[in-house]
C-alpha cells in the first residue's frame, strides 16, 4: 500500500516522449483546425483552473513547487475556505462536462477524463462530508501534520518558515476539531469500536519538549549557521513546543478522551451513515474505477477466495502436514521459527530481499527510474495500528522512497509474508511505478501529483505474482505467504462489502478473514478497522491485479511468441497510473502496434 502524500493522492503520467502506445490520430483539416484549436484551448484552461484549485487547497505542495507566498503556511480548513473551494469544482466540473471530446486527441480524451474523475471525488467527498472525519483507524491529522518537522532545513529561512507552521498549529488543530463536532452532531464518526486505542496516536506525541519530534529540527544546523542564529532560533523553538504545540496535542486528547470516542457511532457500515447507501455504492465506483455494484464486488469476492484456497491447500498437501487447513494456520501463527526476533532482523530480511528484487528488473522491464529506495521502521508513534508495511515516496529530486516495515510487535510479523511484502511495497512494486510516474515530465501536474488506487494498488498485487515467475517464494512457505496475501486481498472484497452493504459485523468479517488467510490476529484485527474507517479502498487491489493480468493473457495470447514480457510492462507503466478502462485501451492498442511491427 502506497503512503499518501496529498489528500487525493500521488501521480500519474503521459508524455509524448514515451514509447507507449496511443491511439493514432489524423491530422486536422483546415476548417477542423480551428476547432479543435479551441477545444484544446478549454481544455488546457480546465487543467490550469483545477491545478490552481489543489496549490490554492495545499501550501505544502505549492511551496514544494516553488510558490513562495505559501512559505509558513498550513491548509486552511474553515468552513468558508472548504465552501468556497467546492464551489470552484462544481463550476469546473460544469465546464469539463461540457467540453466536445470528440474534437480532442486521444491524449487530451485520457486527460479529461481523469480531471473529470478527480473534480467529480473532489464534490462527492464534500458532499459526503469526508471533512467531517480527518481520521482513520490508523491514524489521523494530529499525526500526519507532524511531518512539518521533517523537511529540509538548510537556510535561516526554512527555520523561520517552520516558526510560522508552529505558531499556526492552534488554528489548525481548532478547525479540525471543529469539523469533528460537526460531525458527531450530524452522526458522521469513524465507528466507535476502530477507535480502540487511538488515543495511544496522540499521547505519543505528548512528551517533554526536548524529546518532541518538532524540537528535532532545533537540535541540528547546518555548520555556516553562526552561533547567534543557533540560539535564536533554538529559543524560538523550545519555546513554542513547550508553550503552543504540546498544549494543542494534550487538549485533542483531552476532547478524544472525554467527548469524541465515547459518542462515537456503534455501528460499522458506511450503508449505516446519513445518506450512506449512496456513499459506499459512490467508493465502490472510484475505487474500482468500474461501474460496478458492491454485490458483485462481493461476488467476484468469493469466487477468487474459493481459487486460491485451493492453491493454499496443495501447499499443504505438498507439505504433508498433519492437520486441517485452521491447525495449518494456527501452526504459522504460533511457532516460533517464522517470526523475527529483533527489528533489525526483520529490517535486514527485507533489505536482502529488497536487493534479490533489484536484481530482477531488467529483465522484465525496459525502462527503470533513477530514484532510489531506502528501508525504515515504521515510525513508532503510529506502529501499534499502523498497517505491517507501506510505501512513501517523495516528491523531491534530492530524497529517496522508502519502504516502511512495520517492526512493532515482532510476534506478529511473520517472515514467510515479507518476500510477498517486499515485491509489492518496493519493487516491482510502489517505488518502481511511482518512481517511474515521477519522470513523466511532460505531464500536467494534476496527473503528475495524483495517484489512481486501483491501478497502483492492483500493480502491487500483480507486482507479487511477477516474483514468482522471476524465481522467489522458492520455500514452500513464502509460497503459502503469497497466497495468504493473494487470499487477503481477494477476501477483502468479501468483508469491505459484506460490512458496508450487506450486515455483515466486524466478527464476522474478522472470522472471515483469520480463517482464510495466514495473516496473523493482531494483523486481522488491525485491517479489518481499516476497512471499516476507509470504506471500499480495500477493493482496488485485487480488481486492478486481475485487470493486469487479464490484459497480460490477451496480449500473451495474440502476440504468441513475439510477446515481450518487458515492452508490456512498459507499456502498462508509461502512461501513469490511469482508470482501467484506459488502461485496457492503452494495452489494446499495444497489441495493435507490436503486430503492425511483425
Amino acid at each position: 500500500m502506497y503512503k499518501y502524500l496529498l489528500p487525493s493522492v500521488l501521480i500519474i503520467g503521459l508524455s509524448a516522449c514515451q514509447t507507449a502506445p496511443t491511439s493514432s490520430v489524423s491530422e486536422p483539416s483546415a476548417t477542423t483546425a480551428p476547432i479543435k484549436s479551441q477545444i484544446n484551448a478549454q481544455l488546457q484552461q480546465a487543467i490550469d483552473t483545477s491545478w490552481q484549485i489543489s496549490l490554492d487547497e495545499s501550501p505544502s505542495l505549492a511551496y514544494s513547487l516553488g510558490a513562495q507566498s505559501a512559505a509558513g503556511k498550513l491548509q486552511n480548513l474553515s468552513p468558508e475556505s472548504l465552501a468556497s473551494l467546492n464551489q470552484r469544482r462544481i463550476e469546473l466540473l460544469s465546464q469539463i462536462k461540457a467540453l466536445n471530446r470528440a474534437e480532442l486527441s486521444a491524449d487530451d480524451v485520457i486527460n479529461a477524463k481523469i480531471l473529470q474523475d478527480q473534480v467529480q471525488n473532489s464534490v462527492d467527498q464534500y458532499r459526503y462530508k469526508d471533512h467531517y472525519i480527518p481520521l482513520s483507524a490508523e491514524s489521523g491529522f494530529h499525526a500526519y501534520i507532524a511531518s512539518i518537522s521533517k523537511g529540509r532545513f538548510a537556510k535561516v529561512e526554512d527555520y523561520q518558515n517552520y516558526i510560522s507552521q508552529l505558531k499556526a498549529l492552534p488554528t489548525y488543530f481548532a478547525q479540525q476539531t471543529y469539523w469533528l463536532k460537526q460531525g458527531l452532531k450530524a452522526g458522521i464518526t469513524p465507528a466507535k469500536v476502530t477507535l480502540n486505542g487511538f488515543e495511544t496516536s496522540i499521547s505519543a506525541f505528548i512528551v517533554p519538549a526536548k524529546e518532541s519530534g518538532y524540537y528535532g529540527p532545533f537540535t541540528e544546523y547546518p555548520e555556516y549557521f553562526t552561533a547567534a542564529e543557533k540560539v535564536a532560533l533554538t529559543e524560538q523553538g523550545l519555546a513554542l513546543v513547550t508553550d503552543t504545540v504540546l498544549p494543542e496535542y494534550q487538549a485533542f486528547y483531552d476532547f478524544m478522551v472525554n467527548e469524541y470516542i465515547p459518542n462515537a457511532r456503534n455501528d460499522i457500515a458506511a450503508s449505516k451513515l446519513p445518506d450512506g447507501e449512496a456513499f459506499y455504492e459512490n467508493r465502490v465506483r472510484y475505487y474500482t474505477t468500474l461501474d460496478m455494484t458492491s454485490d458483485e464486488v462481493h461476488q467476484l469476492g468469493l469466487s477468487e477466495v474459493k481459487r486460491i484456497r485451493a492453491e493454499m491447500q496443495q501447499i499443504i498437501d505438498e507439505l504433508e502436514f498433519e492437520g486441517s487447513f485452521a491447525d495449518f494456520l494456527h501452526f504459522l501463527r504460533t511457532d516460533p521459527q517464522f517470526y523475527p526476533k529483533t527489528a533489525e532482523e526483520l529490517l535486514k530480511e527485507a533489505a536482502y530481499i529488497a536487493k534479490k528484487a533489484d536484481a530482477m528488473l531488467p529483465k522484465y522491464f525496459g525502462k527503470l527510474p533513477r530514484q532510489p529506495y531506502g528501508i525504515a521502521p515504521v515510525p513508532a508513534e503510529i506502529a501499534p495500528k499502523y498497517t505491517t508495511g507501506r510505501y512513501s515516496g517523495s516528491n523531491r529530486d534530492d530524497e529517496p522512497g522508502y519502504y516502511w516495515v512495520n517492526t512493532y510487535a515482532l510476534d506478529k510479523r511473520p517472515l514467510y509474508e515479507m518476500e510477498a511484502l517486499t515485491l509489492h511495497e518496493a519493487v516491482p512494486g510502489h517505488h518502481l511505478q511511482i518512481s517511474l510516474n515521477r519522470e513523466l515530465t511532460d505531464l500536467p501536474d494534476f496527473r503528475r501529483y495524483s495517484y489512481i488506487s486501483a491501478f497502483g494498488e492492483g500493480w502491487g498485487l500483480y507486482s507479487e505474482y511477477l516474483g514468482l515467475e522471476a524465481g522467489f517464494y522458492q520455500d514452500p512457505y513464502s509460497n503459502f505467504g503469497r497466497l495468504t496475501y493473494e487470499m487477503w486481498r481477494a477476501a477483502r472484497l468479501v468483508v469491505d462489502t459484506g460490512m458496508h452493504a450487506k450486515g455483515w459485523s466486524r466478527q464476522q468479517a474478522m472470522d472471515f478473514m483469520a480463517s482464510n488467510t495466514a495473516l496473523s490476529l493482531h494483523n486481522v484485527t488491525t485491517e479489518i478497522d481499516r476497512y471499516i474507517s476507509w470504506p471500499g479502498q480495500a477493493l482496488s487491489y485485487k480488481i486492478g491485479e486481475l485487470t493486469i493480468k487479464r490484459l497480460r493473457a490477451q496480449a500473451e495470447q495474440a502476440l504468441g511468441e513475439n510477446f515481450d514480457i518487458r515492452a508490456f510492462h512498459d507499456a502498462v507503466l508509461a502512461n501513469g497510473s490511469v482508470p482501467m478502462s484506459i488502461l485496457e485501451q492503452q494495452i489494446n492498442d499495444f497489441i495493435k502496434q507490436q503486430q503492425a511491427a511483425l
